[in-house]
C-alpha cells in the first residue's frame, strides 16, 4: 500500500494525458503532439488561447471509463474541476474554480455550462449523457460569457464526439469486471458515397446489485445495479469543399437505483464513518428506483465563402425522469419502533419526476478568415426550454402509498447577440475582445393539490423574473518564442435568475437574482526540451456579485435560493506533460482555489439533527451566519498524476498505465459543521495491457486503496451520508479495424 501512496504523492498533481494525434516524425523523436481546441468557437492552437484550457482525450478517457462509472470520473482529473451528484448517474453537478451549485431540484441552474457537440445542455439531466466515442473533452475555466453566454460564469465543459469521416473504420470495446460489470461500446464509420458518410456509436453498461437489504418484507432488497444504454447516429454530407451538413441523432435509456443515502453513518462530532461500516449492507424500509430516458437531434450546417464561413446550429432535446428513494435512509422511526441504524426521528420517502421536458436552441454565426491580421466572428443565439416537475411523498408505514403531491412548471426563454474581434498587432502579439448581449425571461408556476398530513393545499404560486446582461472580455497573448506564450485576460460572466419551487413540504418559493462575475487571469504556456515537455501556469482572481447559493431548510427536506452579496475567489493552476523518451509519458498538475463568502448579513438554517455547527448564531436561535465561509463542495486543493511505460513486444507493445487523483477537504453545505466536512480523498487506478494495431487486451483496477468516505450528505433528519464507490476491477478487450 505504501508503494501506491508513493506513486500518488510523487504526482502531486493534475494534468490530463493528452492523446492528440501525432505524425511519424513527432512519434519517432518522442515529441509531444500538437493540440488544437475550439475554446473560442474555432480550431486554434491551445497555446494561443488566452485563458487556461485542459484537454482530456484518447487513452486517458478509455482508462477512466473502463470501470463503468459515469462522467463523474472526470472529477479532479484536471486542475480546479470537481464533479458530484445527489442522484447518482443522472444529475452531475460541475464545479470550476470553486463555482458550482448544490441545488438538487430538477430545474437547478448551474454556473458551469456543459456543451455537447456544440449544443448547450441546460437541464442537469441532459448534462449526464454518457461519454463514448469522444474526440476530446475541453475544460474552459473562467467566465465564458462572450461566446457561450448565460450560465457560464464559472466556465464551460465541452464534449466533442468523433465525427464521421470518409474512410471505413470502427472499433469495439468489451469489458467485464467485479459485480458482473459488463461494458460494451463501439463505433462503425462507413462512407456512403463520395459526399456522404455515416458513423454509428453505441454504448451499453450493466452492473448487478452489490448492496443488500435484509429487512423482512422490505420493498427494495438490492441496490446499485443499473443498465445504461445510449446511441448516437451521425450523417455527414459534404458535396463540395464549400458546404457541409452534419446531422446528429442521439438517445439514452438508463434504469436502476437512485443514490444510496445511508442513515447515521457519520459519527457525531466527527466526519469519519462509523466503526464497522459495511458498504454491502443497507437496512431500509423504503423503495428505491430510478429511470432516465432522453433523446435529441442537432443539425450543423457550414458554408464556406471567399474569406467567410457561416455556421447554423439547430438542436432539439427531450428528457423523462423519475427517481424515488428513502431519504431518512433507515427503517422505522421514533413513533414506529424498532428503528435504525441509529436514530430516525421521522420517516421521509420521496420521489421527483420530470414527465415533460423540451429544449430548443438555434445559433447562427458568421466568421472571417482567422489567418488574417484582423479577424472576427458575430452571431445570434436563441434558447427555449419548457419543463414540468412532479414531487411526491410516501407513507412508509402504510404500504409506501403516496401521501403528498406537488408540481411545478417553468418556461424559459433567452436570446443573445454576440461578437468577437482578434487583431494580430505584431507577429508575436495577439489581442482579442468579445461582447455579448443577453435577454432572459422565466415564467414559473407551482401548486400543491395534495398536502402532507397536517398541511394545507396551495392553489398556486407564480414568479416571472426577467433580466438582461452585457458580458465582455479583453485578452492578449504574447509569444516570447515559437513555443512559449504569455497571456492575460479580464472577463465577465452572468447567470440568469433562478427559481426554487419544490413546495412539497414548504409553503413558499424562492427567486434568486441574476449573478455577475468579474475575473482576472494571467498565465504562461511553454514547450521545451525539444517539445518533449509542456508546462502551463495560471493565476486568477474573481469576484461574483449576487451569487446564487442554495440553503437547506433545517428539519425540512427543502431547499431555498439566496443571493450572497459578494463571493471572492483566487488561486493558481499548474500542468506539466512530459515524454522524455518513446517509452515514457507522464503528467502532473495541481490547483489551489481559495473561495470566501463576503456577506455579513447572510444567514441560513443549519442541520436539523444536532450536528456540531461551527458558525456564529444568527438573528434567531435556529439560524447561523455564513460570512467568511468557503463555497460548499469546493475543494481547496485538487491534484493528479499519470505515468505510462511501454516496451515493444512481438508486433505490438506491452504497457503499464497508472493514474492518481487527489482532492482536499470541502464543506457539504453553506454552514460549517464538524460532521459535514469531506475528508481528503486519494483515488488511484492501474491498467496493464498489450496492444498492436488491431487488438488490445488489458486488466484494470480502480480505487486501488479501497478508501471509503462520505462525499456528500443530507442534514435535516439524521447523520445521513453518501459514500464513494469501492474498489472495482476487470478486463477489457478492444478490437479495431
Amino acid at each position: 500500500m505504501r508503494a501506491w501512496w508513493t506513486i500518488g504523492i510523487a504526482g502531486l498533481a493534475a494534468g490530463p494525458l493528452v492523446g492528440a494525434q501525432e505524425g511519424p516524425e513527432e512519434a519517432g523523436r518522442a515529441m509531444l503532439p500538437s493540440v488544437y481546441v475550439t475554446a473560442q468557437r474555432r480550431a486554434e492552437p491551445v497555446q494561443e488561447v488566452p485563458f487556461n484550457v485542459s484537454i482530456v482525450r484518447g487513452e486517458a478517457l478509455d482508462v477512466l471509463a473502463a470501470s463503468g462509472r459515469d462522467l463523474r470520473y472526470l472529477a479532479s482529473r484536471v486542475p480546479s474541476l470537481h464533479v458530484e451528484s445527489d442522484f447518482g448517474r443522472s444529475f452531475p453537478r460541475f464545479y470550476l474554480r470553486g463555482l458550482g451549485n448544490t441545488d438538487f431540484d430538477l430545474n437547478a441552474a448551474q454556473p458551469v455550462s456543459v456543451v455537447y457537440d456544440e449544443v448547450v445542455q441546460e437541464s442537469p439531466l441532459l448534462k449526464s449523457f454518457p461519454l463514448f466515442d469522444i474526440e476530446q473533452v475541453e475544460v474552459l475555466r473562467g467566465p465564458q460569457g462572450s461566446l457561450f453566454g448565460r450560465n457560464a460564469p464559472g466556465g464551460v465543459v465541452k464534449f466533442e464526439s468523433v465525427r464521421p469521416s470518409f474512410q471505413r473504420e470502427g472499433f469495439l470495446n468489451l469489458g467485464y469486471g467485479k459485480d458482473n460489470l459488463r461494458n460494451l461500446d463501439g463505433a462503425i464509420n462507413v462512407p456512403l458515397g463520395a459526399a456522404l458518410a455515416l458513423r454509428v456509436s453505441l454504448q451499453s453498461q450493466l452492473r448487478d446489485n452489490r448492496v443488500f437489504n435484509d429487512r423482512p418484507q422490505a420493498p427494495t432488497t438490492a441496490f446499485e445495479g443499473y443498465h445504461d444504454n445510449a446511441a448516437r447516429v451521425q450523417l455527414l454530407y459534404r458535396p463540395a469543399p464549400g458546404f457541409s451538413a452534419l446531422l446528429n441523432g442521439h438517445g439514452r435509456r438508463m434504469g436502476g437505483r437512485a443514490t444510496l443515502f445511508r442513515a447515521n453513518v457519520l459519527q457525531k462530532g466527527s466526519n469519519a464513518l462509523v466503526p464497522g461500516f459495511d458498504y454491502a449492507q443497507l437496512p431500509t424500509d423504503g423503495m428505491n428506483h430510478q429511470f432516465l430516458n432522453s433523446r435529441g437531434a442537432s443539425l450543423r450546417l457550414r458554408w464556406q465563402f471567399d474569406g467567410l464561413s457561416l455556421h447554423a446550429i439547430s438542436a432539439w432535446e427531450r428528457a423523462r425522469f423519475y427517481s424515488r428513494a428513502d431519504v431518512d435512509a433507515g427503517y422505522g422511526s421514533l413513533s414506529h419502533p424498532p428503528m435504525g441504524p441509529g436514530r430516525i426521528p421521522f420517516p421521509s420517502e420521496t420521489a421527483d419526476a420530470l414527465p415533460a421536458h423540451k429544449q430548443l436552441t438555434q445559433e447562427l454565426r458568421l466568421e472571417s478568415d482567422p489567418a488574417q491580421r484582423w479577424s472576427w466572428l458575430a452571431g445570434v443565439y436563441g434558447f427555449s426550454e419548457k419543463i414540468r416537475i412532479d414531487s411526491f411523498s410516501f407513507d412508509t408505514f402504510n404500504g409506501n402509498r403516496q401521501n403528498a403531491y406537488a408540481w411545478q412548471r417553468q418556461d424559459s426563454r433567452s436570446a443573445a447577440a454576440f461578437g468577437a474581434l482578434t487583431w494580430r498587432a505584431q507577429p508575436a502579439l495577439l489581442l482579442r475582445a468579445g461582447l455579448r448581449y443577453t435577454r432572459d425571461r422565466k415564467d414559473f408556476f407551482a401548486t400543491r393539490p395534495q398536502p402532507a398530513p397536517g398541511g394545507q393545499p396551495i392553489a398556486g404560486l407564480a414568479a416571472r423574473p426577467r433580466d438582461n446582461d452585457l458580458s465582455w472580455d479583453l485578452a492578449a497573448t504574447r509569444a516570447l518564442a515559437p513555443d512559449s506564450h504569455l497571456y492575460a485576460r479580464v472577463a465577465t460572466g452572468y447567470r440568469a435568475p433562478s427559481i426554487q419551487g419544490r413546495i412539497l413540504f414548504g409553503n413558499s418559493i424562492s427567486v434568486a437574482r441574476a449573478e455577475r462575475a468579474l475575473s482576472w487571469e494571467a498565465g504562461w504556456k511553454h514547450d521545451f526540451a525539444q517539445r518533449r515537455q509542456r508546462v502551463g501556469l495560471a493565476l486568477f482572481r474573481y469576484t461574483v456579485q449576487d451569487m446564487q447559493l442554495t440553503a437547506g431548510s433545517g428539519t425540512v427536506n427543502q431547499n431555498r435560493l439566496v443571493n450572497a452579496a459578494r463571493v471572492r475567489g483566487q488561486g493558481v493552476e499548474f500542468e506539466w506533460l512530459a515524454r522524455p523518451g518513446s517509452a515514457w509519458t507522464a503528467s502532473l498538475g495541481a490547483s489551489y482555489n481559495a473561495t470566501r463568502i463576503d456577506d455579513p448579513g447572510l444567514f441560513v438554517l443549519p442541520c436539523g439533527n444536532g450536528c456540531t455547527v461551527r458558525d456564529p448564531r444568527g438573528t434567531a436561535a435556529n439560524n447561523v451566519f455564513v460570512n467568511g465561509n468557503p463555497l460548499p463542495r469546493s475543494p481547496r486543493w485538487i491534484a493528479n498524476a499519470t505515468l505510462r511505460y511501454s516496451r515493444p513486444w512481438r508486433s505490438g507493445e506491452l504497457y503499464a498505465y497508472t493514474d492518481w487523483a487527489y482532492r482536499g477537504t470541502y464543506n457539504f453545505f453553506l454552514y460549517e459543521a464538524q460532521e459535514y466536512r469531506a475528508r481528503p480523498l486519494l483515488d488511484g487506478g492501474l491498467r496493464l495491457g498489450y496492444r498492436d494495431g488491431r487488438y488490445e487486451l488489458a486488466a484494470f483496477v480502480r480505487n486501488i486503496g479501497n478508501k471509503l468516505l462520505a462525499v456528500n450528505a443530507i442534514d435535516f433528519n439524521n447523520f445521513t451520508a453518501v459514500v464513494n464507490e469501492p474498489r472495482t476491477y476487470g478486463v477489457q478487450l478492444r478490437l479495431s479495424y
